[in-house]
């Protein structure tokens, strides 16, 4: 309880109480009012600084943890990655090189996310760097996964497709060459019979009596008969075969046809016969390699005929002429 206050009145010689008036009291109230909210916000201050909550320190080890598992994600992400790389370099290199497929362009394999900021709301986050970089790398790896299992997808078809492909590719000599006796000028710049000048073989040539049996080298469909398309640089009459899978086989200066346009055909049916016809110093054939529409050379399509030994042998014998028969 406060003390009371007097003073003395010299008229009337006595100790007269000294009265508060109530706005002297309001503004003391106020004064002690603030005076404690001060001190109790200080207090405050200095115990959340200084002192932490049992909450606070529960959702300090919780951030701690998820910095952590993001720091282990981006490791085990990296070795995702690694893993992902060497897989696309099998699939392309390995697999596709099989089935003779093109490669996935890197192009495609490593497109990123076009559009707005995908990770705008994740800028204001504690460890902002940390948890977009490790939102980017997922949705590149998830995106790359994809379309490695859209590639197997396709390598799968290609692989339950095989067998039908092996019996399509162009692999026996077109005529029956025993000892590689009528092997003749192969692939590459001779010397035209003809025109004595120096020009690409784009074919090779195989010499044998005229109405020797012609045989398809693969299966596939006859698209040209006749001598239309190809009389003007002399291959007379010419029978033309598509394999499918980016392959084709000519066979020029036929004397006659066993196949007939349109028709399919297997690897060993007999299609025509050698002639002589178009320009022609003997009577021979002329067989051809296409492979998605450029000339190869025959000699790599021998697979099923030839040894080594013989093939070596075939590759001397028409590499040593140097004028070829058309």
């Amino acid at each position: 309880m406060g003390k009371k206050k007097y003073r003395f009145n010299s008229d009337t010689l006595r100790y007269e109480r000294i009265g508060i008036s109530l706005k002297e009291k309001l503004a003391k109230l106020l004064t002690y009012l603030s005076s404690s909210v001060a001190f109790a916000i200080v207090m405050v201050v200095v115990f959340v600084n200084l002192y932490e909550t049992p909450q606070s320190k529960i959702l300090k080890r919780e951030n701690k943890r998820l910095l952590t598992q993001y720091m282990l994600l981006q490791k085990d992400l990296e070795n995702v990655e690694n893993v992902l790389d060497e897989l696309q370099q099998r699939d392309d290199n390995i697999y596709r090189v099989i089935f003779e497929s093109e490669p996935i362009p890197s192009t495609v394999r490593r497109a990123g996310f076009g559009g707005s900021n995908r990770y705008s709301e994740l800028e204001t986050m504690n460890n902002a760097k940390l948890v977009i970089e490790t939102t980017r790398k997922m949705d590149i790896i998830s995106k790359q996964t994809y379309i490695q299992s859209k590639s197997y997808d396709e390598v799968l078809k290609l692989a339950l497709d095989k067998e039908k492909m092996l019996a399509s590719i162009p692999a026996i000599q077109p005529i029956t060459n025993k000892d590689l006796e009528r092997t003749s000028s192969g692939f590459g710049y001779r010397f035209h019979p003809i025109y004595k000048v120096r020009r690409f073989h784009t074919g090779m040539d195989f010499t044998a009596p005229t109405g020797t049996p012609i045989y398809a080298t693969g299966d596939g469909v006859v698209t040209e008969v006749g001598g239309s398309a190809r009389s003007n640089v002399g291959y007379g009459l010419e029978l033309k075969i598509d394999h499918g899978y980016g392959y084709e086989t000519l066979y020029a200066h036929l004397s006659a046809f066993n196949a007939k346009r349109g028709q399919n055909v297997k690897r060993g049916d007999i299609i025509g016969y050698v002639g002589n016809t178009g320009l022609s110093t003997a009577p021979h054939l002329h067989y051809e390699v296409i492979k998605n529409g450029t000339h190869v050379d025959p000699t790599f399509f021998y697979y099923i005929d030839l040894s080594p030994e013989e093939y070596d042998k075939m590759i001397e014998i028409s590499s040593n002429i140097g004028q070829s028969l058309d």
